[in-house]
């Protein structure tokens, strides 16, 4: 695919961000705490660079009930500087109801109040933000010394090209759905981060029956939310296991989200890494809400007394096959205790399979082949979240996300955002020269508890 040549580049920014979901939101912040706290040779100036026309965060699932599944004390900021005018108790403030979340005696706020929260510290970062924009590579620029900066190839929404000069690229390109192989989503088969966008497409029909396949948290919500919003179709859950397992929620377990605990799981040993993500992948991996898990089983169980069975279990059982005719989805189930199998006709088939991290370097092109790799060809990232490269590149790339072997389980949730941007804005500030020619614009006076 060819594109029209970009512009030349502006002034050289010490930073240029790909991506602007939560974690790239927490380094702005960041940024602009460090450029109140420094002198303004000292400042480090920013962009980012956001494909979505406007800030956005798993819309397809803010379902109206469903609860965070993390402490409203691990925002954006508030185990970096607990006096920042970007927390959630800011938010809180500036929205009129800090003492009624106080009386609503819960550490976990909704998803769509926490999303609320997301987008009002992002309105303070609109200026700085290119959005409706594609990063469509990033190329090296060359000279005697080796590869000093880079330039941030960037597509607008009509079609100009613009390239953004920068010393430090910072890839937050966040999460991709994972679906089985083969499976080709369309208006029938969904992934669940869909969901919301496209069931009403089927509101207005009358489904005999929908499918939802997975065994997590977002598996569960999704069966919970078909089944209240369909009240005559029969809602099928399909899962390998015998039974939702419950998220480990206990305090000693939490332990793993600590900020400590990043410094623990970078040192360990390989074997060690290996046996701490096996220990506790409970917390977070293929769980669910006890609170749900319970909910669900009384739902199944008042039918089952009731005669009228719509929530249906299939557990212990794998897809099969699954194949789109017309107007319906045929799922081909099959029981991994005795084989046998039974064809679901569904109106719709909704995977809760996941995702999995976005590949960082996919925008290098010829430079990722001067990004190191460890002894089974993984990224080799340095505790400070930069990949490390050949000599000869001195421009800084760092990763957020696709980090989990390196720095552990808390490398795609939001428990150690706050930390972990200050962790990079500390990086690039000690290893980069201020760009004096574009002064950051972001301060603190811009900030949406000011507004």
């Amino acid at each position: 695919m060819s594109y029209p040549a970009p512009a030349r580049p502006g002034p050289v920014l010490d930073v240029v961000g790909v991506g602007f979901g939560p974690s790239n939101l927490a380094l702005a912040i960041a940024i602009a705490e460090h450029n109140a706290g420094v002198t303004p040779g000292e400042q480090l100036a920013a962009r980012f660079v956001e494909r979505q026309p406007r800030f956005g965060w798993h819309r397809g699932m803010l379902l109206e009930d469903a609860t965070m599944q993390v402490s409203y004390l691990k925002d954006l900021v508030t185990l970096r500087n607990p006096g920042s005018p970007f927390s959630f108790l800011s938010y809180l403030h500036s929205r009129e109801r800090l003492v009624d979340f106080i009386n609503y005696g819960s550490a976990f706020p909704t998803r769509l109040e926490f999303h609320d929260y997301l987008e009002w510290a992002a309105a303070g970062f609109g200026e700085q933000v290119d959005y409706d924009a594609e990063v469509v590579e990033i190329e090296p620029v060359r000279d005697g010394a080796g590869v000093r900066l880079l330039d941030v190839v960037t597509r607008r929404a009509d079609g100009r090209a613009v390239r953004q000069r920068a010393r430090n690229v910072v890839l937050a390109t966040g999460l991709t759905p994972r679906l089985p192989r083969g499976v080709t989503l369309s208006d029938r088969i969904w992934h669940n981060c869909e969901l919301l966008h496209k069931v009403p497409g089927v509101a207005g029909t009358t489904p005999e029956r929908i499918a939802v396949v997975g065994a997590g948290q977002s598996a569960a919500e999704s069966v919970d939310y078909l089944h209240r919003s369909f009240p005559t179709a029969e809602v099928c859950a399909v899962f390998a296991r015998y039974g939702y397992s419950p998220a480990d929620d206990s305090s000693f377990a939490n332990r793993i989200f600590d900020p400590a605990a990043v410094d623990d799981f970078y040192t360990a040993p390989d074997e060690v890494k290996q046996q701490i993500m096996g220990y506790h992948a409970n917390t977070n991996y293929s769980v669910v809400d006890p609170e749900l898990i319970d909910g669900l089983y009384r739902r199944h169980y008042h039918e089952r007394v009731a005669g009228r069975e719509r929530l249906r279990f299939l557990n212990v059982t794998r897809v099969a096959d699954v194949v789109e005719i017309d107007d319906r989805v045929e799922l081909a189930v099959e029981s991994m205790i005795d084989g046998e199998r039974e064809v679901l006709t569904s109106d719709v088939v909704v995977y809760a399979t996941g995702y999995r991290a976005t590949d960082p370097l996919w925008l290098l092109g010829d430079l990722a082949g001067s990004c190191g790799r460890d002894a089974v060809g993984r990224l080799d990232i340095r505790r400070d979240y930069r990949i490390a490269t050949t000599a000869d590149v001195t421009a800084g790339i760092y990763v957020q996300g696709a980090t989990e072997h390196t720095h552990g389980i808390t490398s795609t949730l939001l428990s150690n955002i706050a930390v972990r941007s200050g962790e990079i804005v500390a990086s690039i500030a000690g290893t980069t020269a201020p760009a004096a020619a574009a002064p950051a614009r972001a301060a603190l006076a811009d900030a949406p508890a000011a507004r």
